[in-house]
């Protein structure tokens, strides 16, 4: 069933630029989402539980002014954004490409994390309707952010029977390199108060990748049988969370890239992660075509920024997954490639199922 598509503004950035945001509404399933032009941003989603009530599962702030505030920007969770040119860290900002040295904005101590402080989620993009959904478009100029080429992106949103789908294409017209994701944080109590600690994860992931004591992958895979981070099973995830482990010291609960099983068969997509809420039957099912997910705990979720319904995000408000390509892959040959040629395109789909426990 085809999804209503409505636009209206949203607010302005500080230059006066109008921003409007973009709402999908599935009648049939109950799930409306809810997409602003500033930073490709998943601002609201709304689905319905086990009885058939819809309410808020993603973490994000009713006005456009709430993302423009200095202090979001200084200690940055990216709420629903996307994230580009790079998700994730680049070790000491640097990366070599055909023998010339690139040196990217830090903004993480040393390192570069999810593009930088000019990276995706801080540009207006323009937008196009679709059928069912929107599409944004962004042209990011050579040199932004410190990286080579400039690249012109796309991420069309789609909502067609409860699936949120996120098309991304990239072009661009000097090597460089390119890993976008969005960073959506999800809740599926329904409730801000509710921490996000007490939802089951199933992640299909036989192996992750360690981290060092700054966050940045030491370079091997590690199988996840016999440590807090194997969920090839639905699990609790406060039960993982409350164990000794170097990795959950390391993070202050997980923030680790999981590899992937390669899809199944014709499939273009390979199942990745399915989280479910036991009070209200929620269940969200992600499927995609990149080769890793990064599980984000809400770890540095402090307080600071109040939510859709006035609430504090703490810690654990809500659990972050992003699939993407391997951290510091420009730095690490043994990893997939995040190389985007000259007359090449990048090419990435995520699909977001919104179901309940018997669907």
């Amino acid at each position: 069933m085809a999804s209503t598509v409505t636009a209206r503004p949203f607010g302005e950035t500080p230059d006066g630029r109008l921003v409007r945001l973009w709402t999908m509404h599935d009648a049939d399933r109950g799930v409306t989402v809810s997409v602003m032009e500033w930073g490709a941003c998943i601002q609201s989603v709304r689905a319905p539980d086990r009885s058939g009530v819809s309410s808020e599962i993603a973490l994000g702030f009713p006005r456009l002014a709430d993302y423009l505030r200095d202090e979001y920007r200084r200690h940055n969770p990216y709420f629903g954004a996307t994230i580009g040119r790079y998700a994730n860290r680049i070790a000491q900002s640097r990366f070599s490409l055909d023998g010339v040295e690139y040196r990217p904005q830090a903004n993480e101590g040393p390192h570069l994390l999810h593009g930088g402080a000019e990276g995706f989620d801080g540009r207006l993009w323009s937008a196009t309707p679709l059928d069912d959904g929107v599409r944004l478009e962004y042209t990011s100029p050579a040199g932004e952010g410190g990286f080579p080429g400039t690249v012109r992106v796309t991420v069309e949103f789609t909502l067609i029977d409860g699936d949120l789908t996120l098309e991304t294409r990239a072009e661009s017209d000097a090597r460089t390199v390119l890993n976008p994701t969005n960073h959506s944080y999800w809740n599926l109590a329904g409730d801000e108060a509710e921490s996000a600690a007490g939802h089951l994860l199933r992640i299909d992931a036989d192996s992750y990748l360690p981290v060092d004591d700054q966050l940045i992958p030491i370079g091997t895979l590690e199988p996840v049988a016999g440590s807090p981070f194997d969920f090839r099973q639905l699990g609790p995830l406060d039960e993982r969370l409350g164990q000794n482990h170097l990795q959950l010291e390391r993070a202050g609960g997980i923030d680790h890239s999981y590899v992937l099983r390669p899809p199944q068969d014709a499939e273009r997509l390979r199942p990745a992660v399915t989280i479910q809420h036991p009070g209200s039957g929620r269940t969200l099912k992600f499927a995609t075509s990149e080769p890793a997910v990064q599980l984000y705990s809400g770890n540095a979720l402090d307080g600071r920024f109040l939510g859709h319904g006035g609430r504090a995000y703490g810690r654990r408000s809500g659990i972050a997954v992003e699939p993407q390509h391997f951290p510091d892959s420009p730095n690490r040959p043994a990893f997939p490639s995040t190389v985007l040629g000259v007359g090449k395109r990048f090419t990435s789909s995520t699909r977001m199922r919104f179901c309940t426990f018997d669907d």
